[in-house]
């Protein structure tokens, strides 16, 4: 079964989610994060994506605090991305609790830097982003555009070491109309050792059922949960 990891999006402290990428359409569903993740914890999941929108557009994470409690009050495995702009700010996300951090715009924009994480902590704790928007990808917080393709982003740290990317289509994130599947399988397909992690557009139970007959590993999924669209209960049992 395909791996379910709910996600959390923080913005001044706060459950929020996007549509698109666009910060002014913000709703949000909690004022606590830590609340939400004992709930995803007592539906059986095992993960939680933790993002800092505050972070991602800014000079640094602005949330360690909620990572912080989060990861010592649940038993989830914490994966922290938005802000993570240097080497000292990564060793700060991981001395917060976190199990392991997903950086985007830096391996963009500084790849060298980025190989280098790699090499240090390892393909288990070093995730990569790749934010699509129109076959590209978009950094510092799906703000800015860039010519990068996945494909081409992902070639470049295979030497590294690099296990696992989370690919997001930014056109499906928060719209709940179905998940690009077509992008996750091609790239399986042309990177056969790599894990790919589809986010965006996750709707429905069946978009979920659809990427694991696809054989996606694992799915990232914020707003349907939220919206009461998915048992996250019923699908960690299987059923």
């Amino acid at each position: 079964m395909i791996e379910i990891i709910p996600a959390i999006d923080l913005m001044d402290g706060k459950c929020v989610r996007l549509s698109q990428g666009d910060y002014s359409s913000g709703v949000t569903y909690s004022e606590n994060p830590l609340e939400t993740a004992l709930m995803f914890e007592d539906s059986g999941m095992k993960m939680l994506h933790l993002v800092d929108l505050d972070g991602a557009r800014a000079k640094g994470p602005e949330n360690l605090r909620v990572l912080e409690k989060i990861a010592s009050r649940t038993s989830l495995k914490v994966e922290f991305g938005g802000g993570i702009k240097s080497a000292g700010i990564l060793a700060s996300v991981f001395d917060a609790g976190a199990y392991r951090a997903v950086c985007g715009s830096l391996a963009c924009m500084f790849p060298e830097e980025f190989s280098s994480w790699l090499r240090m902590y390892g393909g288990k704790r070093i995730v990569l982003g790749a934010d699509v928007r129109n076959g590209t990808v978009a950094v510092n917080g799906w703000l800015e555009n860039t010519s990068v393709t996945v494909s081409g982003l992902v070639g470049k740290f295979l030497d590294a070491g690099l296990e696992t990317v989370e690919v997001t289509d930014i056109s499906r994130d928060g719209m709940m109309s179905g998940p690009a599947s077509d992008i996750y399988v091609g790239l399986m397909h042309e990177f056969p050792e790599t894990v790919f992690v589809a986010s965006g557009g996750i709707g429905s139970e069946a978009d979920i059922r659809a990427l694991d007959d696809a054989g996606v590993p694992a799915v990232i999924v914020g707003k349907a949960i939220y919206e009461g669209k998915i048992d996250l209960k019923r699908l960690a049992a299987g059923k």
